[in-house]
């Protein structure tokens, strides 16, 4: 399929752009029905039967370009990157690529605690100008949460049992509801309000309590019972969709593949699953099959891995009439030049199943300067893997930023 090219999204553009963009999408949305009928056939909806017409048309759109696109995303690509900091509209990505990412990861560790800076020094009203600002030019926005502790002060990785002192019924659940009161500010904040005073929240792909089947979060596996970790996710969906009338977000559940076994896949990844009703995206944190340094299995027995594990979570989301993403991972340092063609593209493509991926994202780029180290998940100018990486950014199934339809638009 070709690559649809449109021009970048401006706030409340006049009607005749927006009916071009929409006819745009649908031509688009024809040609994957073409592809893939039975996909198509399929319909979708949020558990937030209130949400917003925006927050629906972004969730019909990732739905129903997967067949033939996948939004490629990268965690604070516009905070900062391995050779740069604080400079205005640019990222690694767009520098190597000559446009930014799809999808923009942000964190909101510490802003619970009234802080000014996330836990990696992003200051959050930079990153409510950064989350504007690409929803203004068409781009999708998801947020993860390392929330400290409710209920010993201490950070994510404070591993002390305290989960069921923190749901209902618990003696510190009213401080597990301050904490998601600050997040509840800080949509507001991130609302844009239109020439007649209307408020526009943004559509938020939010990702609270991942991993929660390894044990390094204080919400992990071995810190909180199964049944404590399912009252905690239902209880935040509900304290914000139904309590707060937060309509603006779709909820993104995320275990860990390091701890799945890849011969019985769904078995362990529902554990802790809260439900159809409380979940959006079937996703997936996958960095052990892409070369992470505990998995000991051979290069191609890794690639194979994560071509099935891709194949697990469309097969599970399908049956559950969802949408499936990798929702966060990636290759530290990127040592194989060659990453990109070699290791991510052949898994999407492997088949049918796997091509239906809506979305994936990559961790962030260390500042090197900053943080002292090499820390980074996509090439920067000048990196032996830049070109591998435009190559991987041109192909027909990789959609960034500038090649995206209007998200934010119903598919007709």
């Amino acid at each position: 399929m070709i690559k649809t090219h449109t021009a970048t999204a401006k706030w409340l553009p006049c009607f005749f752009i927006r009916c071009f963009l929409a006819l745009a999408s649908l031509s688009i949305l024809i040609s994957c029905a073409e592809s893939d009928p039975e996909h198509a056939a399929n319909t979708v909806s949020l558990v937030d039967a209130k949400a917003t017409v925006q927050t629906r048309a972004l969730y019909q759109n990732l739905h129903r370009l997967s067949p033939e696109h996948v939004l490629f995303g990268h965690q604070d690509a516009l905070a900062y990157g391995v050779l740069w900091e604080g400079d205005e509209d640019r990222s690694d990505a767009r520098d190597v690529t000559g446009s930014h990412p799809a999808l923009y990861g942000w964190e909101i560790g510490n802003l619970e605690l009234g802080a000014p800076e996330n836990l990696d020094k992003v200051n959050f009203e930079r990153m409510r100008r950064w989350i504007q600002a690409a929803y203004q030019r068409g781009g999708v926005t998801t947020i993860s949460w390392h929330m400290n502790s409710p209920a010993t002060g201490g950070n994510a990785w404070d591993t002390r049992p305290t989960v069921a002192e923190i749901i209902p019924g618990g003696s510190k659940h009213e401080q597990l509801k301050a904490y998601l009161d600050a997040f509840i500010v800080f949509n507001e904040q991130l609302a844009l309000t239109d020439e007649q005073g209307e408020k526009h929240y943004i559509p938020l792909i939010f990702r609270p309590w991942h991993e929660h089947n390894g044990d390094w979060f204080w919400w992990g596996k071995g810190h909180a019972s199964e049944a404590d970790y399912i009252a905690l996710w239902r209880f935040t969906v509900e304290y914000l969709r139904d309590d707060n009338k937060v309509h603006n977000l779709i909820y993104a559940f995320s275990p860990d593949r390091s701890r799945t076994d890849i011969n019985h896949f769904k078995r362990d990844y529902l554990y802790g699953y809260p439900g159809d009703d409380y979940v959006d995206i079937i996703g997936l944190d996958n960095y052990w099959d892409l070369g992470h340094p505990a998995n000991e299995a051979p290069a191609e027995q890794q690639k194979q891995d994560f071509a099935r594990s891709l194949q697990a979570i469309v097969e599970i989301a399908n049956e559950k009439g969802k949408i499936a993403a990798l929702t966060e991972g990636g290759q530290d340092k990127l040592p194989n030049p060659k990453f990109w063609t070699d290791t991510v593209l052949p898994a999407i493509k492997a088949n049918a199943t796997t091509r239906q991926l809506a979305y994936m994202m990559v961790w962030r780029n260390a500042n090197r300067e900053r943080e002292g180290r090499d820390h980074f998940y996509v090439p920067y100018e000048g990196h032996e893997g830049a070109a591998d990486f435009l190559h991987f950014s041109r192909h027909a199934l990789v959609l960034f930023e500038n090649e995206l339809p209007d998200m934010y638009v119903a598919p007709l």
